[in-house]
């Protein structure tokens, strides 16, 4: 979409950006719910792995259908979110996810798996609202070279959100103790309390004053429109793969560390490592917003990136209930993403590349190791997962103009791979009740193996363009 971005570079975004932020971290919170509710309500309903997974079809299969009707509305007929402004269509994606999340009291009082997984579709179609019209606005409050950066620090308190919840949403539903009675009732003033905060944050963003971008031109509804730019074309099969792998990861985090060839834990402890996993995506998604930054200088860079990191780190310890010698390990992995943003330079396609052939390497080591190792390789997934979203958001919707929106709404529908990916991990976790689980996760290691070649492709184009533009200066 072309916008009116280039007029207000100078502008001052501070307050929509800390208003769009809030909302980021409320949608982070009930979205990594989900990783809460697959194992409650596998033993609840006495399901198998497969038919646990339907959590996350039906959720992320939410976000297809939204973003399909989106894009043939927006192909036929105009975008939507420019006929209606992407204040409104924040707010009325708020309205739908407060209503999914109301409709888990008739799920729980009548206690049918049913309900839940239709409370779940509502809540998907609300976040698919969000992330259509958030996620492309946060892109559009500055300048298009700092959007990775802007879009980083709102998915780093988006990561804030998935980091509490395992804690807090685990003592809600899990009770305080392992041997808390199971019950569907357990799941109904949470998911209330959630309906009403959001509710809140609806009324905030209606009360705040948010810059208004909007196309220049109509929308063409003839030829391919934005299928017509092979970044957004591959950046699309980047995020099917990206979610599906990190919610395919975070879904089987907790049954994983139950076996005892793992750490043999249970699901009241493991919900405190599940935070770390969650925890690295919001450390990478900090350090991501500084290194992504080209205003700072590189000596400043570090010493931002260095203190950043140790305070995040110190606010994940003060939240999980792990002694400091449990979670002393995760220190290796936050050096290691020094290393790895040292390496990528500061370039979203290469460190997108960089970080997606380690996760490679962690998921192979999860695969054929036990105990520690295996568990420390798993957890330590999500701080390399931290810039995947931003980066393949940002490099997949760059240069569409006018059809950014339309764009983002094709990234958006790629977010099912959030419900493929763990249902056919669930099917291969259920072929071997002993090492299925283990076994499950040759599946994103497929989907990381070809982000690597999203990020090595991009790497290469950006650098054809650079050497076109020299020549042609000459």
């Amino acid at each position: 979409m072309s916008t009116s971005t280039q007029k207000n570079q100078g502008t001052n975004y501070t307050v929509p950006l800390i208003t769009i932020t809030l909302l980021f971290f409320m949608w982070g919170f009930i979205t990594c719910m989900n990783d809460i509710l697959i194992p409650y309500l596998k033993k609840l309903f006495e399901l198998t792995f497969l038919e646990s997974m339907l959590v996350q079809f039906c959720f992320f299969g939410a976000y297809f259908l939204g973003s399909l009707a989106y894009f043939l509305v927006s192909y036929s007929y105009g975008d939507p979110v420019n006929k209606v402004g992407y204040k409104n269509g924040i707010i009325a994606g708020i309205i739908v996810s407060a209503l999914g999340c109301i409709l888990f009291y008739p799920a729980a009082t009548f206690s049918v798996y049913g309900l839940f997984l239709g409370a779940l579709f509502v809540l998907g179609l609300g976040f698919t609202i969000l992330q259509i019209t958030a996620n492309a606005y946060v892109s559009l409050l500055g300048t298009e070279d700092s959007a990775s950066s802007r879009l980083n620090m709102t998915q780093a308190f988006n990561a804030f959100g998935t980091t509490i919840a395992p804690i807090l949403g685990g003592f809600l539903i899990f009770g305080s103790s392992a041997s808390h009675e199971i019950t569907a009732e357990a799941t109904r003033i949470p998911y209330l309390v959630f309906a009403g905060i959001l509710l809140l944050v609806a009324l905030l963003i209606y009360n705040v004053k948010l810059p208004s971008f909007q196309a220049e031109e109509e929308v063409e509804t003839k030829g391919l429109g934005a299928l017509k730019f092979p970044q957004l074309k591959l950046g699309v099969l980047g995020i099917f793969c990206y979610v599906g792998g990190e919610v395919a990861v975070g879904s089987f985090i907790i049954s994983f560390l139950e076996k005892d060839y793992i750490m043999g834990l249970s699901e009241a402890v493991s919900k405190n490592y599940l935070a770390l996993y969650w925890g690295g995506a919001m450390i990478g998604r900090f350090l991501g917003a500084i290194s992504l930054n080209h205003s700072l200088g590189q000596t400043k860079k570090y010493l931002f990136m260095l203190i950043t990191a140790a305070v995040v780190f110190l606010v994940i310890y003060g939240v999980v209930d792990l002694t400091f010698s449990q979670i002393s390990f995760f220190l290796v992995f936050i050096a290691l993403n020094f290393v790895a943003f040292m390496i990528g330079k500061s370039a979203p396609a290469r460190t997108l590349a960089v970080f997606a052939s380690i996760n490679v390497i962690l998921l192979l080591s999860a695969m054929f190791n036990e105990g520690e190792l295996a568990m420390y390789s798993i957890l330590g997934m999500g701080i390399f997962n931290s810039i995947m979203f931003s980066n393949i958001y940002t490099l997949g919707i760059s240069g569409l103009g006018k059809y950014t929106s339309q764009g983002s709404s094709l990234l958006v529908m790629a977010i099912l791979g959030g419900a493929i990916v763990p249902v056919i991990q669930g099917a291969i976790a259920d072929s071997d009740p002993v090492y299925g689980v283990q076994h499950s996760f040759i599946v994103p290691v497929f989907c990381y193996l070809y982000i690597l070649f999203f990020g090595i492709y991009c790497s290469r184009k950006l650098k054809n363009v650079e050497h076109s533009a020299k020549v042609s200066g000459h």
